[in-house]
């Protein structure tokens, strides 16, 4: 099985920053909204569309040529991209559940496929955007009632690491303050912070795991 991995955080906080020490032919780079790239480096095997049902195959088709790592990035504009194409038409009765039940059917299925259908050593990072509620408790930002409240996608993952910045530094964290869906094996990461660079992340996860 293939194991999907949630790197969330707000703009600007790191999240795309965190791939430039991967090699350029290391990855399957899914680049959702075709950005540009806060690097020089440009990965050999680039994607640009937001539609899950590309995406899935070529994932497969990567893992086929020895590409071991995927970074979706970012996944959030899988979500809205296709609310925004679709809302003007869903303002009224089924047309409306229909939106927000192919949307939450998108992202659950991405999901499903990453760890069921993917070879034991493909892992894929999935880059979310991060979303503050009023009480102060930090989730990944989503549409829709359906996958905040049935699905929960941090929920089906085992490790979740969120992008900071303070200082002028760019972070991961490692573990929740009680406030954030951050969470990790407890003796994978030797510390609470990590350095901006998912390659390293990603090191570390196929020694614990012996991939």
């Amino acid at each position: 099985m293939g194991i999907p991995v949630i790197i969330y955080g707000r703009p600007g906080s790191g999240k795309t920053r965190s791939l430039k020490e991967f090699a350029e032919d290391e990855i399957l780079y899914c680049n959702v909204e075709n950005k540009l790239p806060p690097f020089r480096k440009r990965f050999k095997y680039t994607l640009k569309t937001d539609d899950v049902k590309v995406i899935v195959p070529q994932m497969k088709k990567a893992a086929e040529k020895g590409i071991n790592t995927a970074v979706i990035d970012d996944a959030t504009y899988i979500m809205s991209n296709n609310f925004m194409r679709r809302h003007s038409i869903g303002k009224k009765g089924s047309s409306t559940f229909d939106l927000y039940n192919d949307i939450a059917d998108d992202m659950w299925k991405l999901f499903e496929v990453i760890k069921n259908e993917l070879p034991d050593k493909m892992i894929v990072y999935i880059i979310l955007h991060e979303d503050r509620a009023d009480d102060g408790t930090v989730n990944i930002l989503t549409i829709g009632k359906l996958l905040n409240n049935k699905v929960m996608l941090e929920g089906i993952v085992t490790i979740a690491l969120r992008c900071m910045s303070k200082d002028g530094r760019h972070f991961f964290k490692t573990t929740t303050d009680g406030f954030d869906i951050t969470k990790a094996p407890e003796d994978m990461f030797a510390a609470d912070e990590l350095e901006n660079d998912l390659k390293a992340v990603d090191t570390t996860i196929r020694t614990f795991y012996g991939l």
